[in-house]
């Protein structure tokens, strides 16, 4: 019987078969070949496929050395094959390496010589441990380079100890801040109100001018008169009347200067009266109450006077002629509900206040104006009010194109907020700052504040978030650790910045302007410090 033997080679080397003859007879005659092949089996090139060696059919007859001879013949053909595969295979690894020498790269152990940046020998020294106040030398990246050294000396940034800087005017030149407003929040307590000083009476020096167009407290006055300036008292027997015209910018026509006076004044009245009637005016009622107002103007001027509300609330009960194709009759009841609502501010409880000629004059050359609202007590909705009228009657001045670069600060403006009207009036003065050249700061005690305002969604809410998110800079003193969270989903604080809140000191802020954030420590003098101190009562001092 013939058959087939398998030697297997080495892994990755072509396999060899070799038929060999088991009892020298054959079953098949036909497959006995008549003589031995002359020569071994034919050998494939090296890569060429796989190679096979064989050595035949052996006749009947062979001898087991011509058997032996063709095993070796074919396993010398196979190992011919697999030294020439790895020949190849070599050759090609020898070219890799050679091209990898040749290639350009940095070397193991760096660059040699100066281009190295390291010492030729290892530094041997005892670890040190240290804060990082300390190793801020060693390390001075660790915190933020500041904005620069133009502008207002704040203190110092309590990250890398380096004197901090803020000036809205400048930052908005250079484009780091899309707007010069600005919003101040902190607990009680905790040094908001001495930065907000701080920061008006510094920019004194700079030629900018500071504005308070209403003071709950009374905290302006004594700073406003230290500068210079001067704090204007309501409820003391000053009377301001906010119809007044206001300083004439240069250069304006005669028409063009009525029509503004005539919005200012119908704009101030409409918010009065809605304020006064906790809704908005109807169609009817705008139509009357610009009715009394060209009414009032003309006869005023006839005289030689200055119109006031109580001719407005006048003409609105008594209605001088008919008006924009309503007659006197429908005019006399579209404008009674207005009417009774403005009465309040010339009969009512505010009487005295606004219901005449002015008996002070605004001087918007003055380095601060003040106005002073502690002598008047009252609901929020009060106070809302007078600030209504005393803010109408400084805004004369800021639309004044030759004003210069002001502050106009809002202390205690979750007060104002809650009035949808003067609301409306804030946005509108937060929309126009970069034509105005004024930077606006509003001061309140948290962000959730704002909360307060109107219902979720309602109009009154988005106007205020609307006034956060139109302010560049964010300066928020230390928050209850409930409030730090709120803070930070309002402002996009990161997380970092969020936990920092409940534990920044007294005087401590952190600054958010546009996407960069500071850790700012306030630095006074005594003097200021003497001059902001709103503790005064809350401190037992000897006697003199």
């Amino acid at each position: 019987m013939i058959g087939r033997r398998r030697h297997k080679p080495a892994a990755g080397t072509p396999e060899l078969w070799a038929d060999f003859d088991a009892e020298q007879t054959c079953h098949d005659p036909a497959r006995v070949p008549t003589e031995a092949p002359a020569s071994p089996a034919p050998v494939l090139p090296a890569g060429k496929g796989r190679v096979l060696g064989s050595a035949g059919f052996t006749p009947a007859g062979t001898t087991r050395k011509e058997r032996t001879a063709r095993i070796k013949a074919a396993r010398t053909a196979e190992a011919d094959s697999r030294r020439a595969l790895m020949g190849e295979r070599k050759a090609a690894a020898d070219a890799e390496q050679q091209a990898r020498r040749e290639a350009s790269y940095l070397p193991a152990s760096g660059e040699a010589g100066r281009q190295s940046l390291r010492a030729w020998r290892r530094l041997k020294i005892e670890a040190h441990r240290a804060t990082s106040e300390v190793l801020s030398v060693a390390y001075p990246f660790l915190a933020e380079a500041g904005l620069g050294s133009e502008g207002t000396l704040i203190g110092r940034d309590s990250w890398s100890g380096a004197a901090f800087v803020y000036d809205p005017w400048v930052l908005y030149e250079r484009g780091e801040v899309t707007n010069p407003n600005a919003t101040l929040a902190g607990v009680i307590g905790r040094g908001k109100s001495t930065l907000a000083k701080s920061l008006a009476t510094r920019s004194i020096a700079f030629g900018r001018r500071v504005y308070v167009p209403g003071d709950p407290k009374g905290e302006w006055t004594v700073v406003a008169k230290a500068v210079g300036g001067t704090a204007i008292e309501l409820g003391t027997g000053n009377r301001l009347n906010p119809l007044d015209e206001g300083p004439r910018p240069a250069g304006i026509a005669d028409g063009e200067w009525r029509t503004a006076v005539r919005q200012r004044r119908l704009a101030l009245l409409v918010s009065l009266t809605e304020q006064s009637l906790g809704r908005a005016l109807l169609p009817v009622e705008h139509t009357a109450l610009g009715a009394a107002l060209d009414h009032s103007v003309a006869g005023a001027e006839g005289r030689g006077e200055i119109p006031t509300l109580p001719l407005v609330v006048g003409r609105l009960l008594d209605p001088a002629g008919a008006h924009l194709g309503s007659t006197v009759e429908q005019l006399r009841d579209d404008g009674r509900q207005a009417g009774h609502g403005l009465g309040r501010l010339v009969f009512g409880d505010l009487a005295g206040l606004f219901d005449g000629p002015s008996t002070v004059g605004f001087d918007p050359d003055l380095p601060m104006v003040s106005l002073d609202l502690s002598h008047i007590s009252g609901s929020d909705a009060l106070i809302a009010l007078v600030m209504t009228c005393a803010s109408a009657w400084m805004e004369a001045a800021l639309a004044d194109p030759a004003g210069g670069q002001r502050w106009v600060i809002y202390d205690e403006a979750w007060r104002l907020m809650r009035a949808p009207a003067l609301l409306a009036r804030m946005q509108s003065q937060w929309k126009l700052s970069r034509a105005l050249g004024i930077a606006n700061l509003m001061i309140i005690h948290r962000l959730s504040d704002l909360d307060a305002v109107g219902d979720a969604g309602s109009g009154a809410r988005n106007l205020a978030l609307g006034l956060l998110a139109d302010c560049s800079t964010r300066i928020i003193y230390a928050q209850e650790r409930g409030e730090a969270e709120k803070t930070g989903a309002a402002i996009g604080l990161s997380r970092t910045e969020i936990d920092q809140l409940p534990d920044l000191d007294r005087g401590e802020g952190l600054w958010r302007i546009g996407e960069r954030a500071f850790v700012v420590r306030h630095d006074c003098t005594p003097a200021e410090l003497a001059l902001f101190d709103t503790n005064a009562r809350m401190i037992r001092r000897p006697p003199p």
